[in-house]
């Protein structure tokens, strides 16, 4: 398939596991020790950490790293090493620390620790947070945002959980009886839908509650039709319009909170980019709110089709429990989410600031800086081209004292995001065929953005004395 230059070039691979084990050790050293060195060189430096249980039942810790390198925030993996014994707070702060204190890494610089709300992590007195504190005073403490959006949106009116938990137990009853699922598919071919099996609820899964609820919805016609002949005691739901009604109205409501999750993930995400987004879910709560008391269910597409199909109203008990829910949604993002103070808004668009405006929290050497730096329209044209957090870490020469209050709030991480995809990555990487696996190295050379030095590796190894 290669071809027959290609494949000599294969035939010179080592096939040996332990050849192949060291060289990705090697590798995975190497960017280790260029990542350190970075880190030691940055001003600040800030974590992101959490644990799961892999394959093996063995608990691992996972954390990555915020810092500066050429006046830019660069992301990266830094480490994942097992608890083999306990998870509490202080076996994982003392397997922390270990790391910290053996690569020479200064505590004091770290800024920021961003976590889940698990007690372990986040607890007042004993938790990982608290200990960090101890060695890093400046450390501010983040729960992670994805966790929080999860939260918010669990609680609901009674009406409206008593459908998800039917939606669910529904699911169930066809997807977890292989017969029950092979003749839903049968069912679905033979009737053409786009759609041929239901989806499983997880609640790990962030996103799984949306796309179930609007999977089930889609399929809603198939499914009363294979219930029909079973002895479920919740097939009559699928002939009622108000269930059905309410069930279009959550598969709406969780495919957009479900978006919502998704603008909170990816790198480089910072408190402001989660306010902005989590202000803009409110208002539209808001909108979605006054538009449903006036009977207007056009924000909730599936709804609205099911009702103009089916040349139904919206019923009064319906729209009772839809506002009720937004209302609800509004609170509790709220409670999760609260409002920030605006003594940092200078630090998103400097050169907006007005004197009569002037950060209270600053000194009057630092306002005048800040009125410095406001005036200059070179920094002004290059402000947009770039991300914020870089724009102040590029001002630390001139404005060093404005560079460091903006990077102490833009550097740590709003979330948990970076942990998250290392642990899909290692439950890849770690299978039932590899349960013994050290999976550090092959995680480090996958996540972290730094190219190992091949040539310097190569150098410094003799070739075999054969070829």
């Amino acid at each position: 398939m290669c071809g027959e230059k290609e494949s000599k070039k294969l035939d010179l691979v080592p096939l040996s596991k332990d050849s192949v084990s060291r060289r990705i050790r090697s590798m995975s050293e190497d960017v280790l020790e260029t990542l350190i060195q970075r880190i030691k060189n940055s001003r600040f430096y800030s974590l992101q950490l959490d644990e799961t249980t892999d394959v093996a039942d063995l608990a691992n810790l996972l954390v990555c790293v915020r810092y500066e390198y050429k006046g830019a925030a660069h992301e990266d993996f830094l480490c994942c090493r097992p608890l083999e014994t306990k998870t509490t707070a202080e076996h994982i702060f003392q397997l922390l620390d270990t790391f910290i204190q053996e690569h020479g890494i200064d505590w004091k610089k770290c800024i920021g620790v961003c976590t889940d709300g698990a007690r372990a992590m986040c607890g007042r007195h004993s938790g990982v947070a608290a200990r960090i504190r101890e060695v890093a005073p400046e450390m501010r403490w983040t729960h992670c945002s994805i966790h929080r959006e999860a939260l918010a949106v669990k609680k609901m009116p009674d009406e409206l959980k008593s459908v998800l938990d039917s939606a669910v137990k529904t699911v169930n009853f066809i997807k977890v009886r292989p017969m029950h699922s092979r003749l839903f598919q049968v069912l679905c071919d033979e009737m053409g839908s786009e759609h041929v099996q239901v989806l499983l609820h997880t609640e790990v899964r962030w996103l799984s509650r949306g796309r179930v609820l609007s999977r089930l919805f889609e399929l809603h016609r198939e499914v009363l039709m294979f219930l029909q002949d079973k002895t479920f005691p919740l097939s009559h739901l699928s002939e009622d319009t108000v269930w059905l009604s309410e069930l279009a109205y959550l598969s709406d409501i969780f495919l957009r909170l479900n978006d919502l999750n998704l603008g909170l993930q990816g790198l480089s995400v910072n408190v402001f980019d989660v306010k902005d987004k989590i202000s803009a879910a409110l208002k539209k709560m808001e909108l979605f709110e006054i538009r449903a008391k006036a009977g207007d269910v056009s924000a909730f597409p599936s709804l609205e089709s099911f009702l103009s199909d089916n040349g139904l109203q919206l019923d009064d008990s319906v729209r009772d429990n839809v506002i009720a829910h937004l209302v609800s949604l509004r609170q509790q993002l709220r409670e999760y989410f609260p409002v920030t103070p605006k003594e940092n808004n200078w630090m998103r668009n400097p050169f907006n600031i007005e004197t009569s405006d002037m950060p209270t929290d600053l000194t009057v050497a630092e306002q005048e800086s800040l009125i410095e730096l406001s005036c200059d329209e070179t920094l002004k044209c290059n402000f947009k081209k770039q991300s914020l957090v870089d724009f102040w870490i590029q001002q630390h020469g001139e404005y060093s004292v404005l560079s460091d209050n903006a990077v102490r709030v833009l550097l740590p991480f709003a979330t948990t995001y970076l942990c998250e995809k290392g642990f899909s990555l290692l439950a890849a990487i770690k299978t039932k065929y590899r349960s013994r696996l050290d999976a550090e190295p092959d995680l480090r050379l996958k996540l972290c953005s730094i190219e190992p030095d091949i040539k310097g590796l190569c150098a410094e190894r003799q070739a075999h004395p054969s070829h």
